[in-house]
């Protein structure tokens, strides 16, 4: 099958990290684009249409449950730390079924950034099939593995002082946040990265390098995983902002990968 390599431009000044999240949007709608957003966006669609529609059935209840164990003495930070608690709870579970959706669709998620990227380059596409998808697998799956490996030592710390009275319930769920914006940023722009073989440590160095361009993009992506309806489209959008801002920010640097 033939592709297009017709050319869609890339900023000449590069955006922010938000504005990537948001061309991801018009990116994703493009012609010779949408066929490959469809597994993607119909695997966000099965996972968050059941499973967050049951947290957001239960989230008061388990909030509420919560609440009780406060000692006597911290009652009058309930008004407080209810919302905090259930911000915490949402982005908890938003990264669980963001990063269990990311591990079916990895390899279309990297199909797309393959695609997409050289689409705005103007370059050829190469003609991969599901033969080629199958080889690249185990590497793909372990590149998953190596993300996880990465995520779950500092989430568990972030756990653990949730349940510190006072200090973890409330700079914990801000500190929640803001490391589930670090982790959809690498999550994200992970895909354009590893079709080049970029190592992961590399790869996260150069997120850290424009931690600011990378943590607005992280907290958008978040904030829509974590808005109803909303985040049945944010997997697509994502790495289409992702590949962006990776030709934009990244790609001249790490060609020789």
């Amino acid at each position: 099958m033939q592709h297009s390599s017709q050319r869609t431009p890339s900023r000449q000044t590069p955006l922010s990290g938000a504005g990537y999240f948001f061309r991801g949007i018009s990116l994703a709608m493009q012609p010779g684009t949408r066929r490959f957003v469809l597994f993607p966006l119909l695997i966000n669609i099965v996972l968050f249409g059941s499973a967050f529609g049951f947290v957001l059935s239960q989230l008061g209840e388990w909030i509420d449950g919560w609440m009780a164990s406060l000692p006597q003495w911290m009652e009058w930070l309930s008004y407080l730390l209810w919302p905090l608690l259930a911000i915490a709870t949402l982005v908890t579970f938003s990264y669980l079924f963001s990063t269990i959706a990311n591990w079916i669709a990895a390899p279309f998620n990297g199909l797309l950034a393959e695609h997409l990227e050289a689409k705005i380059t103007g370059k050829k596409a190469p003609d991969a099939g599901i033969a080629a998808i199958m080889k690249d697998l185990p590497r793909i799956m372990h590149r998953e593995w190596i993300k996880l490996k990465y995520y779950l030592p500092k989430a568990l710390g972030l756990f653990i002082l949730l349940w510190i009275p006072a200090i973890g319930q409330t700079i914990g769920p801000v500190l929640w946040f803001l490391f589930s914006a670090w982790m959809m940023s690498i999550q994200y722009a992970d895909y354009p990265f590893d079709n080049h073989k970029v190592p992961f440590p590399t790869m996260r160095d150069a997120l850290k390098v424009k931690r600011g361009k990378s943590l607005s993009f992280g907290s958008l992506v978040m904030l829509c995983t974590m808005t109803p309806i909303v985040n049945l489209f944010v997997m697509p959008v994502a790495v289409c902002g992702a590949t962006a801002m990776w030709v934009d920010n990244f790609r001249e640097q790490y060609k020789q990968y």
